[in-house]
């Protein structure tokens, strides 16, 4: 997904990659996965509110996914699971931030950090045309 849209000046993009145990999300009670969605779409409002927001989304469980890889020039698909790893990548928020500073602070307001889940921040590679 590319967002054309111009950034903020004296700004960079952050990706906030949500990444948790699937299967002990899955154990969860229903209404406490609706509680994490709620709180998702609360704190995106207080992004927008504050001039951050620029994208967010909550991505199906792996088992969805598919991996593209070339082996010997031609394409392979691997359907999910695939993953080897403890966590899986369960959403985003794409954010604007003056400084890798603020985008730590605001990511430590991810409302998945309260079920333990873990949150990496990235800046976006500001690529030219």
């Amino acid at each position: 997904m590319r967002d054309d849209r111009p950034k903020e000046e004296n700004s960079m993009r952050f990706l906030f990659l949500v990444y948790a145990d699937e299967a002990a999300m899955k154990s969860r009670p229903m209404e406490e996965l609706r509680e994490c969605v709620r709180a998702g779409r609360e704190y995106d409002e207080v992004l927008k509110r504050d001039g951050n927001f620029v994208a967010s989304h909550g991505l199906e469980w792996s088992s969805s996914a598919t991996v593209l890889r070339k082996r010997s020039g031609k394409v392979v698909s691997t359907d999910g699971p695939f993953s080897e790893t403890k966590e899986q990548l369960l959403g985003f928020f794409l954010v604007e931030a003056k400084d890798r500073a603020e985008a730590l602070a605001l990511a430590s307001n991810v409302p998945m950090l309260e079920t333990g889940s873990s949150v990496e921040v990235r800046p976006v590679q500001d690529i030219p045309d």
